[in-house]
């Protein structure tokens, strides 16, 4: 195991990969000891294949060494953590060797870009684990505290039995058909499309919020703009546009998945609907400082949605920020990961999610396209083991 005693000198922190993930957990690292009482760490090394745009972004974004090769910084003493921001096809063989170098992992969902590349990961982790090396997956809306609280109701039976779900993660960033190909297009680069990209954080969503299982899956996925224009002139499209899904759980309750990224309109709406026999809550990520929850046990002439504004400095996070009203954004769910994450690799205890949560999410995307491809056959899914972090995230009382 790599990691300093408390007395010892601070983590070593080394970032791959500085593009749009990089930037948002930079500004995680750089922030994250301003605010929340952390372990000491420096973020050492920025890892990118170009070394004049790697450079430059070390530059912006506080990191004070650059590498252009991984796995150089997996020999270095003074590396505790690697933090993988990466495509997914890196990820498991960058992940897998950094836990087998002993460094600490936190990667960006989803897990892999095959169920094979996630089972093997999962191995690795829980080998490493063994060890005293920690792994976490940054599903980051788990650390929005609106949905933490959500969580928090649900689990003190506010909404009482949950019935139904409806989870719909939507964007519109391709819905012109002009848009041009990127890595995500493609099979090879991205596994999959709007499932593996943003569906994945609208399945954890539904296991985080419930703590349940999903047992069967029917599933379909659709390609609308089959070729785009790419460097070579029109290109294939071979991932899907938009995914839907039907979850039954293990507690009975049956969810609705959704994703698009040709929802015209809709930039980054994920939006949450739990419904239970004591009552309901909706949530917008595109009003992410609100939850909506209706008290079902109230005087019908008193029920109704009320809106929560999530300020208060007993929501979860929340006493770290600002006064009462003071709202946050997106980019502070990236400092409650890395908190929650730094805390855990201090402690010694495994942080959530888990490689196994990431696992479980594999297995389902890959279930909704197996059910897709028989023409949304329901497919049966066994019982997962239970996670090692399985749960909500360690946010002590106050947090």
């Amino acid at each position: 195991m790599t990691s300093p005693t408390n007395s010892q000198r601070p983590l070593g922190v080394a970032m791959i990969g500085y593009a749009f993930m990089g930037k948002a957990h930079s500004n995680a690292w750089r922030n994250v000891a301003s605010f929340f009482d952390v372990p000491a760490f420096e973020q050492k090394v920025l890892v990118g294949r170009n070394a004049a745009g790697v450079k430059e972004a070390a530059a912006k974004y506080g990191w004070a060494e650059t590498a252009t090769d991984w796995r150089t910084v997996l020999d270095r003493d003074d590396i505790h953590i690697v933090d993988i921001c990466a495509p997914g096809w890196m990820h498991a063989e960058i992940a897998t060797a950094a836990l087998e170098a002993g460094k600490h992992v936190l990667l960006e969902k989803p897990l892999a870009n095959t169920l094979a590349e996630a089972e093997a990961m999962t191995d690795a982790a829980q080998a490493a684990r063994a060890l005293g090396v920690q792994s976490m997956v940054g599903f980051n809306y788990r650390r929005v505290p609106a949905l933490a609280l959500a969580k928090e109701l649900i689990a003190e039976g506010r909404v009482g039995t949950v019935r139904h779900v409806r989870a719909a993660y939507l964007q519109d960033w391709l819905a012109d058909e002009t848009a041009p190909m990127t890595w995500r297009l493609t099979k090879e680069t991205a596994g999959s499309g709007a499932l593996g990209d943003i569906a994945s954080h609208a399945i954890d969503q539904v296991l985080f919020l419930l703590g349940d299982q999903v047992t069967e899956v029917s599933g379909r996925t659709h390609t609308f703009t089959t070729r785009r224009p790419g460097a070579a002139g029109l290109e294939e499209v071979t991932v899907d546009d938009a995914a839907w899904a039907t979850l039954s759980l293990a507690s009975g309750a049956i969810a609705s998945v959704e994703a698009s990224r040709v929802a015209t309109g809709r930039k980054n709406s994920l939006q949450l609907e739990i419904y239970g026999d004591k009552g309901s809550i909706f949530f917008d990520l595109e009003n992410l400082n609100e939850l909506r929850f209706l008290d079902a046990t109230a005087p019908a002439r008193e029920q109704g949605y009320r809106r929560i504004l999530v300020s208060e400095p007993d929501h979860p996070y929340l006493d770290a920020w600002w006064p009462q009203g003071h709202i946050i954004g997106w980019e502070h769910t990236f400092t409650h990961e890395i908190r929650d994450f730094l805390l855990a690799v201090d402690a010694g205890t495994p942080p959530s999610p888990s490689f196994e949560d990431g696992l479980e999410v594999q297995r389902i995307l890959n279930a909704i396209e197996e059910s897709a491809a028989a023409h949304s056959t329901t497919i049966h899914l066994p019982a997962a083991p239970a996670s090692a972090a399985a749960g909500t995230p360690a946010v002590p009382e106050g947090a």
